[in-house]
């Protein structure tokens, strides 16, 4: 996951403007770029730091076996992919205005396979440090982002309108497939199938693994693409039509899950607790994202872009310095979070090697309580920020290709 919002590239084409005008863009729209982007790493790593550490043998979405706190961990971060793809869309709508089409292709190309290669490999040992029997292909974030870029490699090509309907066509219809795409009663399901379900199929006698279907992934990075567009706008004009366009999205979310109308395969229902009906309430599909997911998501986003154009301080300053280096803290945070988890199973002697197959095996009786998690995220977090503050030093003061790819 890459920070193609430098400055050098985001604010070539406004050198021409005012003074004035020319630092508020700076300080308005890569600050809050960059601070949307650290808040929802730094956000991420609590659900794989819960992952890898916590006592709970449940996932936080079942309602038969979750509290409110458990779950509400979860949903927090649920907002991390949606952004993140957003974002990376307008890193490229920033890119466009210095390259030319057939340049910004060329990059997203390289950058899309590059992002599915760290995943195949550093990422996979990553997440399960045991050598696995066979080598499976394992579709999940990285490789998203990866195929999203891929796809808007050709994307860019599209005159604006034609592209923003189309991203809506999908994000809004894709829930019509829902129940709809029928399995074959033998064998594996067909690679297509893997366009909008999670699923487990082999390809060339390869198992393949899709936990990110593309469906409608592939159309949030145009939204954000198409959503650079008003970082050339004055700065109020901009904060009034993210402002509309966020509200819309929430209130359109609340309309249609409170009538249970559409956008969700699965309609809420009353609990037998107020906390667990808003549970319920709250439960959306993530895999793939169902149009309530994303309104859910989004719509707070793109609130966040307008708000944080104004915030200023030393703790943003630790935020936005993660949403520098958004790829180097991903890949480092999983590998410490991994070896935390074999530290808390050796203390609690069930042996190093028990946490070493990856956080779906962790035997019962491992891990901490919730409040302990908290703090373990925290850690991972403050113990990365001097590696991702030297980094991002270093990127802004040099200018080697190869540092766009880290």
């Amino acid at each position: 996951m890459q920070n193609p919002a430098t400055p050098a590239a985001a604010v070539g084409p406004l050198t021409s403007r005012p003074a004035a005008e020319a630092s508020d863009t700076r300080a308005g729209r890569l600050v809050s770029v960059d601070f949307a982007r650290g808040l929802v790493m730094v956000i991420m790593a609590l659900d794989h730091v819960r992952d890898f550490t916590t006592a709970a043998r449940f996932a936080p979405e079942e309602l038969g076996e979750t509290s409110p706190a458990y779950f509400f961990t979860r949903w927090i971060t649920h907002f991390c992919a949606p952004l993140f793809v957003l974002l990376a869309g307008m890193g490229a709508g920033f890119m466009r205005a210095s390259r030319s089409p057939r340049e910004l292709s060329l990059f997203l190309l390289s950058r899309g396979f590059w992002l599915i290669l760290i995943e195949q490999t550093v990422m996979s040992f990553g997440w399960s440090f045991v050598q696995p029997q066979g080598y499976a292909l394992v579709l999940t974030t990285l490789s998203m982002i990866g195929f999203c870029m891929i796809f808007m490699a050709l994307f860019i090509h599209l005159p604006r309108y034609p592209l923003l309907v189309l991203s809506v066509v999908i994000i809004a219809g894709h829930n019509l497939l829902d129940g709809r795409l029928v399995m074959p009663e033998e064998g594996p399901p067909p690679v297509w199938y893997a366009l909008h379900e999670d699923i487990f199929t082999r390809i060339a006698g390869l198992p393949l693994v899709v936990v990110y279907p593309l469906l409608p992934w592939l159309a949030v990075m145009p939204l954000g693409y198409l959503l650079a567009g008003l970082y050339r706008e004055p700065a109020v004009r901009r904060r009034r039509v993210l402002l509309a366009l966020g509200f819309g999205a929430v209130v359109l979310f609340l309309v249609l899950r409170v009538g249970n109308f559409y956008g969700d395969p699965v309609p809420w229902m009353s609990q037998a607790s107020y906390g667990m009906t808003l549970v319920s309430f709250f439960n959306v599909d993530k895999y793939p994202p169902s149009l309530l997911y994303l309104l859910m998501t989004l719509g707070p986003g793109l609130l966040l872009l307008a708000w944080s154009e104004r915030l200023r301080g030393p703790l943003v300053d630790i935020i936005n310095t993660f949403g520098r280096v958004p790829f180097a803290y991903y890949i480092l945070h999983i590998y410490l979070a991994h070896l935390l988890a074999l530290a808390i199973a050796q203390w609690q002697g069930f042996g190093w090697r028990a946490a070493a197959g990856g956080w779906w095996g962790l035997p019962d009786g491992y891990g901490v309580s919730l409040p302990a998690v908290y703090v373990t995220w925290l850690a991972v977090v403050a113990l990365l920020y001097p590696f991702c503050r030297w980094l991002a030093g270093v990127k802004a003061r040099r200018r080697e290709w190869w540092l766009s790819y880290l």
